[in-house]
């Protein structure tokens, strides 16, 4: 709980508007633009949800939270997955200021955030970008902590790959060519290659993402990739008990068909 009472008194600060000089015009401007909503207090919730505020304490804080099946570095991962997946903005600053604290670096925060670009929308990952830029200015996160744009990639399974692209071009090649040329040439042999998210992280973020977003089509192949590149099945287990308080129980539970699913059949 210390972690969690630090980042709230780091938010206060964070949300705390800061002194400009504007233009008559540019505050003429700010007049007219709606105010940018921010994470209500435990006041606030109270006043309006106090059965919520009972919940988030007692529950996702005290219990969720807690829980030995995922420590606090990986939930925090789940967490900023399924928000910026949602593109819900109000919480992320307070769970990206918890992810740092967790021990997620800056530039996995980065990786993250270009990795859901492509799996949840360019959008939705230019709503994290303004999110998380406060917050890498008030802990003076420069440039030099973020991935450089064209790493050196890591190395390619090429048969894994071939395979994958073989049954992809089988199903799709001849109705749409360009999605099948884009997601082997960007995602597969780029993006999933850039080596600051660790491939186990990058496919904990995409299942989290899938999850979030009600997308289980593609739950069975990720989850599969996520179990290969080291996620064991207790973690995959947890994440996805830990996202039904951040993404609700329909969405997890259209989820666990397919989880379980994956789990019987891949080898004991």
């Amino acid at each position: 709980m210390r972690i969690l009472a630090a980042v709230i008194v780091s938010f206060a600060v964070i949300a705390s508007p800061a002194a400009v000089i504007a233009s008559p015009a540019q505050a003429q401007e700010r007049k007219t633009m709606p105010a940018q909503a921010s994470m209500p207090s435990r006041e606030d919730v109270q006043r309006v949800a106090p059965a919520l505020d009972r919940y988030t304490q007692e529950r996702l804080l005290g219990d969720v939270w807690k829980r030995p099946g995922l420590n606090a570095r990986d939930r925090s991962i789940v967490t900023v997955a399924a928000l910026i997946a949602r593109n819900q903005t109000i919480e992320m600053p307070f769970y990206l200021n918890l992810a740092l604290d967790s021990g997620v670096k800056p530039r996995e925060i980065s990786e993250i955030i270009t990795h859901l670009a492509f799996y949840t929308g360019w959008a939705n990952a230019m709503s994290a970008v303004v999110a998380a830029k406060d917050v890498f200015a008030a802990r003076n996160i420069g440039t030099d902590q973020l991935p450089v744009s064209q790493p050196t990639l890591l190395p390619l399974d090429e048969a894994a790959e071939a395979d994958r692209a073989a049954r992809v071009s089988g199903q799709f090649g001849a109705d749409f060519p360009g999605v099948v040329q884009n997601t082997t040439d960007v995602l597969f042999r780029d993006l999933w290659l850039r080596a600051d998210l660790a491939p186990r992280d990058r496919s904990l973020v995409t299942v989290s993402a899938l999850v979030a977003t009600g997308q289980v089509a593609q739950m069975s192949y990720h989850l599969n990739r996520a179990m290969d590149n080291g996620l064991t099945k207790a973690q995959a287990a947890e994440a996805i008990a830990h996202l039904a308080f951040y993404v609700g129980w329909p969405n997890v539970f259209s989820a666990l068909p397919v989880a379980k699913d994956v789990f019987e059949k891949r080898p004991r």
